[in-house]
């Protein structure tokens, strides 16, 4: 009985710290793909003679 309120009271102290890891990796993973796509988007409106 120990081990597994150890166990659980493990998991319930690291979850959080888990969630938020998960969430700022999704989201740079996202603001990555925002920027190379605002990127590529503004070299081909350069390309096309359009300037900014």
């Amino acid at each position: 009985m120990n081990i597994v309120n150890d166990t659980r009271s493990t998991l319930e102290k690291h979850l959080p710290l888990l969630l938020g890891l998960l969430v700022a990796l999704l989201a740079g993973r996202a603001l990555k793909k925002m920027f190379w796509t605002a990127f590529g988007m503004y070299w081909a409106l350069r390309a096309s003679g359009i300037h900014f």
